[in-house]
Protein backbone atom coordinates (compact mmCIF):
# COMPACT_ATOMS: atom_id res chain seq x y z
CA UNK A 1 0.00 0.00 0.00
CA UNK A 2 2.76 2.36 0.71
CA UNK A 3 4.85 1.36 -2.57
CA UNK A 4 1.45 2.65 -4.27
CA UNK A 5 0.73 6.01 -2.07
CA UNK A 6 4.56 6.31 -3.40
CA UNK A 7 4.07 5.66 -6.78
CA UNK A 8 0.90 8.07 -6.98
CA UNK A 9 3.07 10.95 -5.12
CA UNK A 10 5.88 10.90 -7.69
CA UNK A 11 3.14 10.88 -10.26
CA UNK A 12 1.35 13.87 -8.89
CA UNK A 13 4.30 15.88 -8.64
CA UNK A 14 5.54 15.00 -12.15
CA UNK A 15 2.10 15.43 -13.44
CA UNK A 16 1.77 19.01 -11.33
CA UNK A 17 5.78 20.01 -12.41
CA UNK A 18 4.40 19.25 -15.93
CA UNK A 19 1.33 21.63 -15.87
CA UNK A 20 3.34 24.43 -14.23
CA UNK A 21 5.69 24.08 -17.08
CA UNK A 22 3.03 24.16 -19.74
CA UNK A 23 1.43 27.18 -18.06
CA UNK A 24 4.94 29.01 -18.97
CA UNK A 25 5.05 27.64 -22.40
CA UNK A 26 1.79 28.91 -23.21
CA UNK A 27 2.55 32.65 -21.06
CA UNK A 28 5.51 32.80 -23.16
CA UNK A 29 4.39 31.56 -26.40
CA UNK A 30 1.49 34.25 -26.39
CA UNK A 31 4.02 37.22 -24.63
CA UNK A 32 6.69 36.19 -26.32
CA UNK A 33 5.42 35.24 -29.94
CA UNK A 34 6.82 37.04 -33.22
CA UNK A 35 3.71 38.35 -34.75
CA UNK A 36 4.16 38.24 -38.90
CA UNK A 37 2.21 41.67 -40.27
CA UNK A 38 -0.78 41.16 -42.16
CA UNK A 39 0.03 43.19 -44.85
CA UNK A 40 3.28 40.93 -45.98
CA UNK A 41 0.21 38.41 -47.09
CA UNK A 42 -1.59 40.92 -48.70
CA UNK A 43 1.23 42.66 -50.39
CA UNK A 44 2.47 39.29 -51.73
CA UNK A 45 -0.73 38.47 -53.18
CA UNK A 46 -1.12 41.33 -55.53
CA UNK A 47 2.65 40.78 -56.51
CA UNK A 48 2.87 39.15 -60.04
CA UNK A 49 4.12 35.77 -58.19
CA UNK A 50 6.96 35.26 -61.22
CA UNK A 51 9.54 35.02 -58.60
CA UNK A 52 11.94 36.22 -61.23
CA UNK A 53 14.08 38.02 -59.17
CA UNK A 54 14.44 40.95 -60.92
CA UNK A 55 13.74 42.78 -58.07
CA UNK A 56 16.60 41.73 -56.20
CA UNK A 57 15.31 39.13 -53.88
CA UNK A 58 14.89 35.80 -53.59
CA UNK A 59 11.19 35.78 -54.57
CA UNK A 60 8.32 37.45 -54.31
CA UNK A 61 7.23 36.43 -50.78
CA UNK A 62 10.68 38.00 -49.43
CA UNK A 63 9.99 41.23 -51.71
CA UNK A 64 6.39 41.53 -49.76
CA UNK A 65 8.15 41.41 -46.85
CA UNK A 66 11.11 44.16 -47.53
CA UNK A 67 8.03 46.12 -49.31
CA UNK A 68 6.30 46.08 -45.76
CA UNK A 69 9.31 46.68 -43.53
CA UNK A 70 10.67 49.49 -45.99
CA UNK A 71 13.16 47.61 -47.00
CA UNK A 72 12.62 47.82 -50.72
CA UNK A 73 11.14 50.06 -53.26
CA UNK A 74 7.98 49.09 -55.31
CA UNK A 75 9.22 50.14 -58.55
CA UNK A 76 11.94 47.86 -58.29
CA UNK A 77 9.42 45.43 -59.04
CA UNK A 78 9.02 45.49 -62.78
CA UNK A 79 6.59 42.20 -63.32
CA UNK A 80 3.46 43.29 -61.10
CA UNK A 81 0.59 45.39 -62.83
CA UNK A 82 0.36 49.19 -62.48
CA UNK A 83 -3.61 48.87 -61.09
CA UNK A 84 -2.14 46.01 -58.76
CA UNK A 85 0.65 48.46 -57.92
CA UNK A 86 -1.73 51.10 -56.93
CA UNK A 87 -3.21 48.83 -55.15
CA UNK A 88 -0.37 47.97 -52.56
CA UNK A 89 0.40 51.83 -52.20
CA UNK A 90 -2.71 52.03 -51.00
CA UNK A 91 -2.34 49.61 -48.63
CA UNK A 92 1.51 50.65 -47.23
CA UNK A 93 0.37 53.84 -47.41
CA UNK A 94 2.76 55.54 -50.02
CA UNK A 95 5.64 54.28 -52.50
CA UNK A 96 6.61 55.00 -56.07
CA UNK A 97 5.06 53.05 -58.83
CA UNK A 98 7.27 53.12 -61.33
CA UNK A 99 6.91 53.47 -64.65
CA UNK A 100 6.06 50.24 -66.75
CA UNK A 101 8.66 49.08 -69.09
CA UNK A 102 9.93 45.76 -71.61
CA UNK A 103 12.35 44.40 -72.72
CA UNK A 104 13.81 45.12 -76.76
CA UNK A 105 17.03 43.36 -77.80
CA UNK A 106 19.22 46.09 -79.06
CA UNK A 107 19.99 44.44 -82.61
CA UNK A 108 18.34 43.21 -86.09
CA UNK A 109 21.39 42.03 -87.56
CA UNK A 110 21.06 38.29 -87.69
CA UNK A 111 21.30 36.26 -90.98
CA UNK A 112 22.20 39.98 -92.25
CA UNK A 113 25.35 40.10 -90.24
CA UNK A 114 28.08 38.69 -91.37
CA UNK A 115 29.64 35.74 -89.76
CA UNK A 116 33.54 35.26 -89.12
CA UNK A 117 33.31 31.63 -88.98
CA UNK A 118 31.19 28.63 -89.89
CA UNK A 119 29.88 27.71 -86.20
CA UNK A 120 28.92 24.01 -86.50
CA UNK A 121 29.16 23.51 -82.15
CA UNK A 122 26.41 23.02 -79.77
CA UNK A 123 25.18 25.22 -77.25
CA UNK A 124 23.64 28.70 -76.12
CA UNK A 125 24.88 32.17 -76.95
CA UNK A 126 27.07 32.39 -74.08
CA UNK A 127 29.48 29.16 -74.88
CA UNK A 128 29.63 30.75 -78.15
CA UNK A 129 30.32 33.59 -77.24
CA UNK A 130 33.80 31.87 -75.70
CA UNK A 131 35.04 30.98 -79.24
CA UNK A 132 36.54 34.05 -80.73
CA UNK A 133 33.68 36.52 -79.04
CA UNK A 134 30.79 34.76 -81.40
CA UNK A 135 30.43 33.48 -84.99
CA UNK A 136 28.87 37.07 -85.79
CA UNK A 137 31.61 39.67 -87.38
CA UNK A 138 29.75 42.28 -85.12
CA UNK A 139 31.50 42.40 -81.72
CA UNK A 140 28.08 43.53 -80.41
CA UNK A 141 25.23 41.53 -83.49
CA UNK A 142 22.65 39.13 -81.51
CA UNK A 143 24.01 35.85 -81.76
CA UNK A 144 20.87 33.96 -82.05
CA UNK A 145 21.55 30.98 -79.97
CA UNK A 146 18.48 31.21 -77.74
CA UNK A 147 20.41 32.13 -74.17
CA UNK A 148 17.38 34.44 -73.76
CA UNK A 149 14.86 32.70 -74.75
CA UNK A 150 15.69 29.95 -72.39
CA UNK A 151 15.98 31.76 -69.59
CA UNK A 152 12.65 33.65 -69.53
CA UNK A 153 10.30 32.88 -67.36
CA UNK A 154 7.04 33.95 -69.40
CA UNK A 155 8.47 32.68 -72.97
CA UNK A 156 8.24 36.44 -74.07
CA UNK A 157 11.50 36.01 -76.51
CA UNK A 158 12.19 34.22 -79.14
CA UNK A 159 14.61 33.59 -82.53
CA UNK A 160 12.71 33.70 -85.68
CA UNK A 161 13.59 33.29 -89.84
CA UNK A 162 15.52 36.39 -89.47
CA UNK A 163 18.53 35.05 -86.91
CA UNK A 164 18.01 37.22 -83.70
CA UNK A 165 15.90 37.46 -80.92
CA UNK A 166 12.55 39.55 -80.76
CA UNK A 167 10.53 40.04 -77.22
CA UNK A 168 7.19 39.78 -77.38
CA UNK A 169 6.02 42.98 -75.19
CA UNK A 170 2.65 41.44 -74.52
CA UNK A 171 4.22 38.42 -72.60
CA UNK A 172 7.56 40.44 -71.19
CA UNK A 173 7.18 40.99 -67.67
CA UNK A 174 10.14 43.04 -67.90
CA UNK A 175 12.06 40.97 -64.62
CA UNK A 176 15.52 41.43 -66.14
CA UNK A 177 16.58 38.37 -66.62
CA UNK A 178 17.48 38.55 -70.25
CA UNK A 179 19.36 41.41 -69.61
CA UNK A 180 21.80 39.96 -66.91
CA UNK A 181 22.04 37.04 -69.11
CA UNK A 182 23.25 38.18 -72.77
CA UNK A 183 26.74 37.88 -73.31
CA UNK A 184 26.47 40.89 -75.74
CA UNK A 185 24.89 42.90 -73.42
CA UNK A 186 22.64 43.95 -75.82
CA UNK A 187 19.03 43.49 -74.53
CA UNK A 188 17.48 46.44 -72.40
CA UNK A 189 14.66 48.47 -71.36
CA UNK A 190 12.32 50.99 -72.76
CA UNK A 191 8.94 52.28 -71.66
CA UNK A 192 6.09 50.05 -72.17
CA UNK A 193 3.93 52.23 -74.56
CA UNK A 194 7.15 53.29 -76.66
CA UNK A 195 6.73 53.28 -80.24
CA UNK A 196 9.78 52.95 -81.52
CA UNK A 197 13.35 51.48 -80.88
CA UNK A 198 16.68 51.39 -81.57
CA UNK A 199 17.86 47.95 -82.85
CA UNK A 200 21.05 48.25 -82.94
CA UNK A 201 24.36 48.92 -80.99
CA UNK A 202 27.21 49.42 -82.58
CA UNK A 203 28.95 52.59 -82.00
CA UNK A 204 31.39 52.18 -84.79
CA UNK A 205 31.47 54.43 -87.88
CA UNK A 206 29.51 54.17 -91.01
CA UNK A 207 32.18 52.51 -93.11
CA UNK A 208 33.32 50.11 -90.59
CA UNK A 209 29.70 48.80 -89.80
CA UNK A 210 28.71 48.66 -93.41
CA UNK A 211 31.54 45.83 -93.10
CA UNK A 212 29.78 43.89 -90.42
CA UNK A 213 26.58 44.02 -91.10
CA UNK A 214 24.02 44.86 -93.66
CA UNK A 215 21.63 46.26 -90.93
CA UNK A 216 23.76 48.35 -89.36
CA UNK A 217 23.62 51.99 -87.67
CA UNK A 218 25.86 53.71 -90.01
CA UNK A 219 25.35 57.54 -87.64
CA UNK A 220 23.91 59.66 -90.80
CA UNK A 221 21.54 60.90 -87.88
CA UNK A 222 18.54 60.93 -90.62
CA UNK A 223 16.45 60.07 -88.05
CA UNK A 224 17.24 62.86 -85.65
CA UNK A 225 16.99 65.57 -88.78
CA UNK A 226 13.98 64.61 -89.43
CA UNK A 227 12.27 63.66 -85.99
CA UNK A 228 9.25 66.97 -85.71
CA UNK A 229 9.57 66.42 -82.15
CA UNK A 230 13.63 66.64 -81.78
CA UNK A 231 13.35 63.37 -79.33
CA UNK A 232 16.41 61.92 -80.95
CA UNK A 233 19.99 62.79 -80.53
CA UNK A 234 23.35 61.11 -81.72
CA UNK A 235 25.45 59.87 -79.07
CA UNK A 236 28.89 58.45 -79.81
CA UNK A 237 27.59 57.34 -83.18
CA UNK A 238 23.98 55.82 -82.12
CA UNK A 239 20.62 57.75 -82.38
CA UNK A 240 19.18 58.12 -78.40
CA UNK A 241 15.63 58.55 -77.88
CA UNK A 242 14.10 60.95 -75.31
CA UNK A 243 10.39 59.05 -74.94
CA UNK A 244 9.23 61.67 -73.11
CA UNK A 245 9.38 63.66 -76.43
CA UNK A 246 8.67 60.98 -79.10
CA UNK A 247 5.15 61.47 -80.38
CA UNK A 248 5.14 58.30 -82.07
CA UNK A 249 4.94 59.97 -85.50
CA UNK A 250 7.39 56.58 -87.01
CA UNK A 251 9.13 59.25 -89.00
CA UNK A 252 12.26 58.28 -88.10
CA UNK A 253 11.16 54.39 -88.77
CA UNK A 254 10.69 55.81 -92.49
CA UNK A 255 13.12 57.39 -93.02
CA UNK A 256 16.29 55.27 -91.27
CA UNK A 257 18.20 54.15 -94.31
CA UNK A 258 19.48 50.48 -92.88
CA UNK A 259 16.05 50.02 -91.06
CA UNK A 260 17.64 49.94 -88.12
CA UNK A 261 15.26 51.59 -86.16
CA UNK A 262 11.71 49.31 -85.19
CA UNK A 263 8.01 49.96 -84.65
CA UNK A 264 7.39 48.60 -81.45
Amino acid sequence: MEEFIQVMLAGGIMLAVALVFGAILVVCSHFLAVRKDERIEQVENLLAKSNCGGCGKAGCAQFAEALVKGEAKLSDCRATSSANKEKIVALLGGGEIGEETVAVVHCNGGNACYNKYDYQGYGNCASCELIAGGVKACPVGCIGKKTCADVCPHHAISVEDGGYAVVDKGKCISCGVCISDCPKHIIGRIPKNAKVYIACSNHGKGKDVMELCKRGCIGCGICAKNCPAGAIEMQDGLPKIDYSKCIGCLKCVEKCPRKCIKEH
